[in-house]
């Protein structure tokens, strides 16, 4: 009974009325302090930075008060310049905020190098296959020597001279191959 008497009670409506204004007034003061931290409604366009340098990178987004990072070098891609920009995220065109970084990819100055995989002894299909699987460019100009197997695998050719296992060449580097010719003797 006491308690039914007490929620009709003056008191009662004013703390009531208390909490309401103070919870609005909370709300209000979070929504305008978010609104002025976050930088609300603030548009700055990613400009396109594809293959260009660093340095017009830096020039660029220090214009724009934007930072960048260098998260990777990718795989060399020779349409793009050495040292340049790749790839970048967020992507051009989309809005970011003030002082916003931008992640980017850059272009190797050259392919990776390779290791050359011991082939001695496999047939020509097998040597093309693996050469071409871990990035090497097979050329058509094959070297006969003489040996009992026919298109065996007796050496690798890179520029005119031969190479070895262990030896390491840039990726879609055409390497010649040395077979053997098949003859008896």
């Amino acid at each position: 009974m006491k308690l039914l008497h007490f929620l009709k009670s003056k008191t009662f409506f004013i703390q009531v009325g208390i909490a309401i204004v103070g919870l609005l007034a909370f709300i209000f003061m979070l929504q305008w302090w978010l609104g002025y931290t976050t930088n609300h409604n603030q548009k700055i366009q990613v400009p396109n930075l594809e293959k260009k340098t660093l340095a017009e990178v830096e020039q660029q987004l220090t214009e724009l008060n934007l930072s960048f990072v260098v998260i990777d070098s990718a795989s060399y891609n020779p349409d793009y310049p050495k040292k340049s920009v790749i790839d970048q995220n967020p992507e051009a065109g989309d809005f970011v905020k003030d002082r916003r970084k931008i992640y980017l990819t850059l272009n190797p100055s050259k392919y990776k190098d390779v290791a050359i995989p011991d082939l001695n002894g496999k047939t020509k299909r097998q040597a093309i296959t693996h050469l071409r699987s871990i990035g090497f460019t097979v050329g058509k100009d094959y070297t006969y020597v003489p040996d009992i197997g026919k298109d065996v695998v007796r050496g690798l050719k890179y520029k005119g001279k031969q190479i070895g296992l262990g030896d390491k060449l840039p990726k879609k580097s055409v390497i010649n191959l040395i077979l053997g010719d098949g003859s008896k003797n």
